[in-house]
């Protein structure tokens, strides 16, 4: 059936006048939700789509059109309406459109590897591992409440392009994790494990969620929420930070892996928190860090959720070097912004939100690769600092540049040792100077790949799944405060 569709949509699309033409079909499409909250399941969620994306290029402009049925008519139709739309944007051109070559795969296949299938699980046996983990969280009279949750992620994918490409995949992820809210009068905190915002995900099979052992995580969740109770509020001033593994990804996330989106930086990708503080002009010159900051973008790295074999556009899964020595050398690009910079190649970054959704730049797995100090080491010669974990809360501009975090958790650093708790930890600064005062980075041992399910773009609005690796890292002279 879905070679069938797609073949209609392809010849319907290679007309007089259409350059180019890609069809998706995307089926099955699914999507479940499991959460338990306070002894009680609280969320089932499940969800099935299909459906294709037919894409066209004149020598002038793109069109795209979708359509949820998939039928041999449907597929003409809508392949047609992307030619209509295609022809119709081509009016109001200002000038040839280029995109780079490229040799996509003839006969491709792309599978994620599964040990245990997370969609032929029985909800029951996910709900009772949920229902013990949640039921730890519960230490003590001061944990109002407790969340454990669960999902999983599967899209099933066929492409095909008149340049002759084509493949096949089945991607699936999974991810779980544990929250719990400690309250005592007006005090409230929360302390969620192993990351905050749907725990850790990974594109795996169910397998994965049995290895994080929630339950075993869950009473020290439950004792560090009623700790935070009693300690005290993190000192305000300008300190030494080191920040967690999960935090420092998400700070790879919003202030590099963001503002390194090559439409963003073009300025043709505004209208979502869009933009950058990068110019054309920087790539390959810009000073964006400390000589210890090496970012790479790594489509090809196991286990992550912005790992495929190919691109919407049919274009190799690979891994592009961002910041090398601090200095950026490369940015997130698909096959038009490559060849609107002058690129050889598109970085294989143009991914879409299902069939209905027509390619964007998205991240893949945008990692800060690590250092050679141990834990230790990194904290060995602070006199006086802070370290930081599990994101709470973050804020950034439109151009990744003036930023603020939260964390659920900070701890005094004094004479080179963890200290005490403290609660509500803040920090906040500029991107360039934040990352230039970057003075140690941990080594392998510190270093954790974290998924990110939740990260939006576009407008309409369009969700990617990525992911990044990040160790612990240390940082001079950064504001901080109590919330």
């Amino acid at each position: 059936m879905a070679d069938d569709v797609a073949d209609c949509a392809l010849r319907a699309a290679t007309v007089s006048g259409i350059a180019y033409a890609d069809v998706r079909v995307i089926a099955p499409k699914r999507y479940l939700h499991l959460a338990v909250r306070d002894g009680n399941a609280s969320a089932l969620t499940s969800s099935l789509s299909s459906g294709l994306g037919v894409r066209v290029r004149t020598r002038l402009a793109w069109g795209f059109a979708g359509t949820s049925e998939l039928t041999p008519a449907a597929a003409r139709d809508t392949a047609r309406r992307a030619v209509r739309l295609a022809r119709a944007a081509g009016r109001t051109a200002k000038g040839p459109l280029r995109v780079t070559e490229e040799k996509g795969p003839t006969r491709g296949k792309y599978v994620t590897k599964l040990r245990e299938e997370p969609f032929d699980l029985p909800p029951e046996e996910a709900v009772e591992l949920l229902l013990d983990a949640e039921r730890r969280l519960h230490v003590g009279p001061e944990i109002k409440s407790g969340i454990a949750a669960y999902q999983a992620w599967d899209e099933s994918k066929l492409f095909r392009s008149s340049d002759g490409a084509s493949y096949a995949a089945r991607i699936v992820h999974v991810g779980a994790g544990v929250t719990a809210t400690a309250v005592r009068g007006a005090v409230v905190q929360r302390r969620s494990a192993p990351n905050s915002f749907g725990g850790a995900c990974h594109q795996s099979g169910f397998e994965f969620v049995r290895g994080l052992e929630l339950d075993d995580l869950s009473a020290t969740v439950g004792q560090e929420a009623v700790a935070l109770l009693d300690a005290p509020t993190c000192p305000t001033g300008p300190t030494t930070l080191v920040l967690g593994s999960s935090q420092l990804a998400l700070q790879v996330h919003e202030s590099v892996g963001h503002a390194t989106e090559l439409d963003r930086i073009f300025g043709s990708e505004a209208a979502y928190a869009g933009t950058s503080w990068v110019t054309p002009a920087g790539i390959g010159s810009l000073t964006y860090g400390s000589e210890l900051m090496n970012v790479v973008a790594d489509a090809t790295e196991p286990g992550g959720l912005g790992t495929f074999g190919w691109d919407d556009e049919g274009v190799p899964a690979q891994r592009v070097p961002i910041v090398e020595s601090g200095r950026l050398v490369g940015v997130l690009s698909s096959r038009e912004s490559a060849a609107q910079l002058g690129l050889a190649h598109s970085g294989g970054t143009a991914r879409a939100d299902g069939p209905d959704r027509a390619p964007l730049i998205r991240m893949t797995n945008v990692d800060l690769l690590p250092g050679d100090l141990s834990m230790d080491e990194l904290l060995e010669d602070i006199e006086e600092g802070v370290y930081m974990e599990t994101n709470r809360s973050w804020s950034i501009d439109d151009k990744r540049l003036n930023f603020q975090f939260g964390t659920e958790v900070g701890y005094r650093i004094r004479n080179g040792e963890l200290g005490s708790l403290v609660r509500n930890p803040i920090y906040a600064g500029m991107t360039p100077e934040f990352w230039r005062s970057m003075d140690a980075v941990g080594d392998a041992s510190t270093w954790h790949l974290w998924g990110v399910p939740n990260c939006g773009k576009g407008q309409p609005g369009q969700v990617a799944r990525v992911s990044h690796g990040a160790p612990v890292a240390r940082f001079r002279h950064v504001a901080v405060r109590g919330a």
